[in-house]
């Protein structure tokens, strides 16, 4: 019985430490764990919908149903979990990278961790109060507008939340690498994956907002009956599109800088060799998120903006591939001559470079303005940016889980399944998209219920749905792989992998305020510069000392929560005077959170050098 009872505290203490913590790591895993629902979540819609088409004429799903599987599915992979996913590595890493105990704001962090959960579990919901949203996952005017029932308004309100998280995230990366390296760390030694985190910071500061208004409208225009889309009233539905993309397109960037970092990483530590091309990179990185503002209105090429428009949007669209092609050439340098080893995270960088390279190919095709009205709606915009998501963006994930899951989880992923997993997803990703460009070619459109016979659409089809299911195979295997680490994985080693940057240097337990004492940085890759000269670990920058770390909170949390029930007000405010004392409860009890935090003095706390020293011992 006391057994049990030490177990039941055991766990309550766990939960209460991830409910209230602030540490950037616990919140980096937080975010891995929410993120990873979510994917699977977003696959089990996407198999459904390939179940649907593996056949003519199927009735697998109702035609109403399907629209909302399309919908979640798109909605699910972009918001909660392609980006939460990312959000997670740049928690786990990015401060260890620079030399940091912490991000700079510890509790907004975590504010925007259950911001995002929150979101995705208002969205998901909708599912059991009347019908997911079917208008898309990019929501087009007038359809969304006039979409009956309420799930596009658990989509509004969704993305609302989560949509803050993210805006919230992205300002503490930034304000963290600009305060908060360690000395010696100039802004040109720093990792690529630090690098491609901050550019992604910034297009986040940049591109949320639009998104942020546009939704604002949509609300109202479905809740309180303005007329901001509806052009019987004056209203203008391209706005939204114009609204939309200003923040999507970004957003494509928002998911690939991160995992450009990751691969630079993996190519330099495994083929033994620094980065070439170092600075050129960096550049590339800053002037893809440059030009990733200037192009969004290659997705309204058919809308009629004119031709002087479209050539501009396609030049600018074709510039993108300058850049992003400096990063490949330097990639295959850096492998050029260079001590390789083949592993899993390996094989997920290997694969990512044909595979992101046929996608941004077909970018090119698609951004001619004139071919576009070929390609438009079809199955080959389908191909396109599942190759590009996909094949970049899931593929780095991956490698970046092989490659710091030893920092994140003290264990190593086992190679074999490992290798297992890669294949099974490798090829059924392959099979599943690449035939999707020739069905598009073919006039197969995209978003329809269900295709005829004898259109020549039966056998691509078939493939496609085919590969889904290698791919589900694929992310069976992976799962497996981490609850079998996790119970039965060896302890990691300090350095698996002889690796080059600063997280490697941290002791392999990763103390919550990560360095005892913050490393000098004396160059780039500076862990590998140590172990050239012989030390093996940092040099230090500072004597021990007191180090000053926040305190947990139990109110981002809370205040979250009081969002979450006011989002309930506002969707059925319209429907039942009930739904006002979710309103004005959800939000007093947010803006009770507010107040709090705001009157209490809360200065953290300091463990003192002889603590530190004591630990050691």
């Amino acid at each position: 019985m006391s057994t049990l009872t030490a177990q039941k505290t055991s766990f309550a203490a766990v939960l209460w430490d991830y409910l209230t913590t602030v540490d950037h790591k616990k919140i980096g895993k937080l975010y891995l764990y929410g993120g990873a629902f979510f994917f699977l979540l977003g696959g089990l819609e996407a198999v459904i919908i390939r179940i649907q088409l593996i056949k003519p004429e199927n009735d697998f799903i109702s035609a109403g149903l399907y629209n909302e599987m399309i919908t979640m599915h798109g909605t699910t992979m972009i918001f909660f979990a392609a980006t939460p996913l990312l959000l997670g590595l740049m928690n786990a890493i990015m401060p260890l990278q620079i030399g940091a105990r912490d991000v700079a704001f510890p509790f907004v962090n975590a504010l925007g961790f259950w911001l995002f959960l929150f979101g995705g579990i208002m969205l998901n919901v909708s599912w059991l109060t009347g019908g997911a949203p079917d208008a898309g996952w990019t929501a087009y005017a007038p359809l969304s507008t006039t979409s009956p029932g309420h799930g596009v308004d658990y989509y509004v309100l969704g993305l609302q939340l989560s949509g803050a998280g993210t805006l919230m995230g992205g300002i503490n990366f930034l304000v963290t690498i600009v305060n908060m390296r360690a000395p010696g760390m100039t802004f040109m030694r720093m990792p690529l994956f630090t690098w491609t985190t901050f550019i992604t910071s910034v297009l986040i500061l940049f591109a949320f907002p639009a998104l942020t208004v546009g939704l604002f409208l949509l609300m109202f225009d479905r809740m309180f009956g303005s007329a901001f889309f509806d052009t019987a009233l004056g209203g203008n539905s391209i706005i939204w599109q114009h609204l939309f993309w200003i923040f999507g397109h970004p957003e494509v960037y928002v998911l690939i800088l991160p995992v450009f970092g990751v691969f630079s990483e993996i190519f330099a530590t495994f083929s033994k060799k620094r980065l070439f091309g170092y600075t050129a990179m960096v550049f590339a990185t800053i002037l893809i998120g440059f030009l990733g503002f200037m192009v969004w209105a290659h997705h309204m090429f058919t809308v009629g903006m004119g031709p002087v428009t479209n050539s501009i949007f396609a030049i600018a669209t074709m510039a993108i591939a300058v850049p992003t092609g400096i990063k490949i050439f330097n990639w295959l340098l850096t492998l050029w001559g260079g001590n390789i080893t083949i592993n899993s995270a390996m094989l997920w960088a290997l694969a990512f470079i044909p595979s992101f390279t046929i996608g941004g190919m077909t970018g090119v095709m698609v951004a001619s303005s004139v071919a576009d009205y070929q390609y438009h709606d079809t199955y080959f915009v389908v191909a396109h940016f599942h190759y590009v998501i996909v094949g970049g963006v899931v593929f780095g994930i991956l490698a970046a889980c092989h490659y710091w899951w030893p920092i994140m989880f003290k264990r190593v992923l086992n190679e074999k399944l490992g290798k297992w997993a890669f294949w099974n997803f490798f090829i059924g990703f392959h099979m599943t998209f690449f035939i999707q460009h020739f069905l598009g070619l073919m006039g197969m459109p995209r978003r329809y219920w269900v295709f005829l016979e004898n259109q020549g659409l039966d056998l691509g089809n078939l493939i496609s749905s085919v590969g889904a299911l290698f791919m589900s195979i694929g992310v069976i295997i992976f799962l497996y792989n981490a609850i079998y680490c996790w119970f039965k994985g060896d302890p990691a080693p300090q350095d698996p992998w002889d690796a080059r940057t600063l997280e490697w240097a941290v002791d392999k337990s990763v103390p919550y305020y990560n360095f005892k004492q913050l490393p000098l940085v004396r160059g780039l890759d500076p862990l590998w510069i140590e172990k050239m000269e012989g030390n093996g670990k940092m040099t230090p920058a500072e004597p021990v000392g007191d180090i000053h770390m926040p305190h947990g909170s139990i109110l981002p949390f809370l205040m979250t929560v009081g969002f979450f029930i006011a989002s309930f007000g506002f969707i059925y405010q319209t429907v039942n005077d009930i739904a006002y004392i979710f309103l004005f409860g959800g939000m007093g009890l947010a803006l009770g959170c507010m107040l709090v935090r705001s009157l209490k003095d809360d200065h953290g706390y300091h463990i003192t050098k002889e603590e530190l020293e004591k630990e050691a011992d």
